[in-house]
Parts: structure tokens; sequence; C-alpha cells
């Protein structure tokens, strides 16, 4: 029988689960739930490879239902996720397949929570417990979670849970399993770490791949917009007036800029929140459950703390910032287009960020379509549109006729036609989202000029055509040297200067020149064509918790042996020190200096070199 002929009552499931899929409406498997169910349902050890949005949890979920022994109390399952968030989805997914399940007790354990709580919960009997690993650990500590009885162990997202840090507490925690328990491993990717566990504690697992297929990819139109003539704040608003939004989620890099770009929407109307990790557990799950009721529609959020999330009405993924990895993509991209639905993900990518662009598409084996921002008569039009929308909805309210009565009191106290106090009255009620402009809108005048580039470069190719992915030129000039009121003596180290820059400017490596750190303060290279909003976020920088203040100032002493490099600043190099190269290679490493104590660094020196800071990941 060929994969897709198979229906769930093909497998060997009971009828209490086979009534609540058909309840909810599913008759037929993913590729992923029917190659994996089976050798589940047989016991067998499984290795899973696929994209999140494919179905997985219902392909480990549904054998372990269909096993449970409801009159054993103890637990008889562990699935362990990365994230408080998607575990409580696993858990919540769970609940919902077992829902014809008399008895059934899921239990979910995660940090933020309370510990208490979860011990008395898991004291009164548990059949399956969804946790995260610092959280599972603590409790088997604590004897309050009891393993005896386990008789099935997942990992779910294996690969992003060993990549934020948990493979000591994984290892410990699979080593406590009873050695006749079945493991079971879900991963998107498998790199080394997640290929350790499999072969240290997998035995002659059943191995089901349908991560090439690329089926979330496939089920989400991506779009990309090239950052230019407007900031990225305004064009978020272009975006979410003219998109046929439901809910969607905008993607950031910082917790910082959760809570700027949604108090930014917010102002302008829109009913927003933000999502990251140092909002308290509780409050993170009202919003969730805001977004779902309809009170919310706009989800700001970090990487890691929307995995896992499940919500029918996001209909759009907008990635504010372009995420550092393909994996981190597919995650963000896989919010929309789930179980059947359709979605749309929208990409605003800097001009030097092309290339990272390219890498995805590549990966995914997906394409993206370049739009146009909508012109800004646009956006009004879809503001005016709206607002008649509401209006005629208000054309029967039985409430009107009181202020009619108030309309005709205003007229007479303020000496003003109706035409007149309806204008003043629409003029308030517009706020900071006009109905109309006035002045030349900026996206045309960025379009002209991006035509008339394209048009010098196709008369005229220099080199070619390679210069197209530069956000300014590498001359001298066109970079500015700051000096920031933080060194050595801070405990900083260049890591965190370029961490810093990247991850609360987002600046590429391509946007950071020459860095020189000194006993009490650090001079560093960036350009000087710097938006407003990078700008701003210069002056509020911290590191270490400390402010930079950082000034403008003319220290040009990065001194180099080699002549300079074609299209870039001068770098420092050679036998006398480094400077930390921001257009060079991947890494970077550094030797101390006797001429008064200072550090420098080359990124381009040697294959021993360390990954390049890879932003906020949060746990």
């Amino acid at each position: 029988m060929s994969e897709n002929q198979i229906k769930f009552v093909d497998l060997d499931l009971n009828q209490d689960i086979l009534s609540a899929l058909n309840s909810m409406g599913f008759e037929t498997p993913t590729p992923i739930q029917a190659a994996s169910i089976p050798h589940l349902l047989e016991g067998k050890d499984a290795l899973g490879k696929a994209q999140t949005g494919t179905g997985k949890t219902a392909a480990f979920s549904l054998p372990i239902l269909n096993k449970i022994d409801l009159k054993q109390y103890k637990p008889q399952t562990i699935i362990m996720a990365p994230t408080r968030e998607l575990a409580i989805q696993v858990a919540a997914e769970i609940k919902t397949l077992g829902q014809n399940i008399k008895g059934l007790n899921v239990t979910e354990i995660y940090g933020g929570a309370s510990i208490v709580e979860q011990m008395r919960a898991l004291k009164k009997g548990s059949h399956i417990v969804v946790g995260t690993p610092g959280r599972v650990k603590d409790l088997i500590n604590r004897r309050s979670l009891q393993l005896d009885e386990v008789k099935t162990f997942v990992l779910d997202e294996a690969d992003e849970m060993l990549k934020m840090g948990f493979v000591d507490d994984v290892t410990w925690i699979m080593e406590q399993a009873p050695e006749s328990a079945q493991r079971v491993l879900f991963s998107a990717t498998m790199p080394p770490m997640v290929k350790t566990i499999v072969d240290r504690f997998l035995r002659n697992p059943a191995r089901v791949d349908v991560a090439g297929e690329n089926r979330t990819v496939a089920k989400v139109e991506q779009n990309f917009w090239v950052v230019k003539g407007v900031e990225k704040d305004e064009a978020m608003t272009r975006l979410l007036e003219t998109e046929d939004t439901d809910a969607s989620i905008v993607f950031v890099r910082t917790r910082q800029d959760t809570e700027r770009l949604s108090d930014w929407l917010s102002a302008r109307g829109f009913k927003s929140a933000a999502l990251h990790g140092d909002i308290p557990q509780a409050q993170r799950e009202r919003t969730v459950d805001n977004i779902k009721r309809g009170v919310i529609d706009i989800l700001v959020a970090t990487d890691v703390v929307a995995r896992g999330l499940d919500v029918p009405r996001i209909t759009h993924v907008f990635n504010y910032d372009i995420p550092f990895d393909t994996e981190s993509y597919i995650h963000r991209i896989g919010r929309t287009g789930r179980a059947g639905r359709t979605g749309k993900a929208i990409l605003l990518v800097r001009p030097n960020q092309m290339r990272m662009l390219r890498t995805i598409e590549r990966v995914t084996k997906s394409g993206m379509e370049e739009i146009q921002l909508p012109q800004r008569d646009k956006v009004a039009e879809a503001r005016l549109v709206k607002l008649s929308a509401e209006l005629e909805a208000d054309k029967e309210n039985a409430s009107l006729d009181s202020f009619v009565e108030l309309i005709e009191k205003l007229q007479t106290s303020l000496e003003i036609d109706a035409a007149t106090l309806a204008a003043i009255l629409l003029k308030r009620q517009q706020g900071k989202r006009p109905l109309f402009y006035k002045g030349p809108d900026p996206m045309i005048e960025a379009i002209e000029r991006d035509n008339k580039r394209r048009k010098e470069r196709r008369e005229n190719p220099r080199d070619g055509g390679r210069g197209e992915g530069r956000s300014f030129g590498g001359n001298k000039q066109d970079w500015d040297t700051y000096q920031l009121q933080v060194g050595r003596d801070s405990g900083v180290q260049v890591k965190d200067i370029v961490g810093a820059l990247a991850n609360e400017l987002g600046l590429t490596k391509h946007s950071i020149g020459a860095i020189k750190l000194a006993q009490g303060h650090t001079f560093v290279q960036l350009p000087k064509a710097m938006t407003s909003e990078v700008a701003g976020k210069l002056k509020k920088l911290r590191i270490r918790q400390k402010e930079v203040g950082a000034v403008v100032c003319d220290f040009d002493d990065f001194r180099e042996s080699r002549g300079p490099r074609s299209g870039g600043p001068r770098r420092e190099g050679g036998r006398d020190g480094g400077g930390f190269r921001g257009r060079g290679g991947e890494g970077h490493r550094g030797r101390r200096e006797g001429n008064g104590g200072e550090r420098r660094f080359d990124r381009n020196r040697g294959p021993k070199s360390k990954p390049a800071p890879r932003g906020n990941r949060e746990s």
C-alpha cells in the first residue's frame, strides 16, 4: 500500500484515538506519521528526521497513547522539548489527541513555573510527562519524578535542544532511563552532537527521513523586500495594513526590539504584544492565549520562545531581522502553514544580507519573490477602506440618536457646520495613522534611484556586478571611528563588542571595521552611512551592563603591515598585531601587545578561529 493511500484506520490504533482523529477531521496521516507509527507501535527505537510543521508530534504521540496503561499512575512516557512553549504545545496536542481516553493524565513540567505545584501534580499521578531538560533533571534529583515504570523516552527537536546547551542534562537523563525503555528522537538536522546521542542511546533504531521534502516550506508563500527608502518600522506598518492578515508573528533578534517594536505598533493602533524569554511564564501563556482568542493580532517575538507555537489564526510571519541560520528560518515560517493550512512569510533584508537570503533559498530548495513596499498613498487608501467598513457596520447602531443630538449642540457652541465638525473628528480619529499624506513618498525616490543604479550597472558593468550587495563603500572616508567608554578594565573583550554591535544594532561583519581594545576604552570603525534607527540604538548601547557613551573621534592608528584591501577600510595586521577585521573571515583570535597592554585581534588568521557571534540565543 503506497504512502498516500494509507489512512489512520489502516494503522493499529484503538477506537478512542480513531474517534478523536475523526472528530478533528483527520483521516490521512502525514508522511512522517505514516512512516513512524508502525515502528513505534512495535516498540522499536526510532530516529525521525523531519522539519517543523510536518506532524511529528502526532507521529510519536499516537503510539504512546495507544499503549497507555490507565491503571498505572507512575509516568510511562517522558517527552523532552527544548523550550517551555514547545513543551506546553506538545502537552496540549497530546491531550487533544487523547480526549476520548477517560482518565488520561498529562503533566507539563518546565522552569518559570512553581516547582511545588509540579511536584504536587506528579504525586497525584501522571501517565505522560512533557518537560524541558533542566526541570526534568531537577525533579528526578528531588525524587518527585520516578522513572522505574517509564516505557518510552522521546527527545523532540533534539538538534535545537542540544544547540541550546542541554547536552549534559539530556545525557544524564538518558543514563537514568530503564534499560528496557523505548528511545525515540526527532530532529530537523543531524549535527555531530545529535549523532553522538543516537549512537550512544538508541539501539538499532528504525530510521525515518522526510526532512528532504521540506513540506513546511512548500506550504508557505515566501517573499522578501530589500530595505531601502524607509525605516523597517515604517515598512512593517505598510505591510501589516495592506496584507490580508488575520494574526501575525514578527520575528526580531533581540529582547529589547520585541518591546520597542511592539510599543511602536501599539501606539499606531495595532493590537500587538511582545514575547521573549525575560517575560514571566504566566504572562507569556496569557499572551499566547490572547492571540488565539483574538485579543491581540500581532506577536513580536524572538526565535526561541516562539518555537512550538501552533495558532490557527497565524496567516503571516514577518522576518523583521534575517535569522542567523537556515534552521531558524524554517522554524520561523513553520509558525504558519501548519496542518494543511497555507501561509505567507515576508523577509526584510538589507542589501548586504542578500548572500544569507540566497543561502536560505539554496538550502530550502525554494525561491523567494522580491516585492516592492506599498507606496503610502496605497496605505492611506487601505486605511480609508477599513474605516468605511467600520462606519458601515455602525450605521444601524441604536445609540446613534444621542450622538446626533450631541453633534447639533457642538455645531451651535463651536459655530461650525456639520462637514467641518466631521472633518475635525476624522482628524482626531486618525491619530498616528493618517488617512492621506502630503509631500513625496521616500519609497518612490528610492525605487527610482535603484532603477537608475541598475541601469548604470548594465551599461557600465564594474567588478562583475559584485558591488551590488555592499551597503557602503570601502574607502577610509566611508567610516567613522567611535570611542566607546568601556575597555579591558570593565572586563570587556572584543567578542563582547562585536556581539553587542551585531545583536543590538543589527550590524553584520561587513559593517564593522577595525577594533582596538585598550585599558579604559575601545576604538571601533563603523560606517558613516548608518540609518537613524541604528544611530539611535548606538546612543543607548550597553555592554556588560555599562553604557558605552559612543562618540566620534579622530583616532586612526589602526596600523597594518600589508597594503589596504580593495573595497574595505584600513585593517591592522602583520607582526605588530592586528585589529578585529570586521569584513574578513568567520573567526578571531588575539594576543596581548607590549605597548600599553592593548589587545588586538585578527579575524582572518588561521584555521583555529572561533565562530562569529550568533546573536541572542535564549534558553
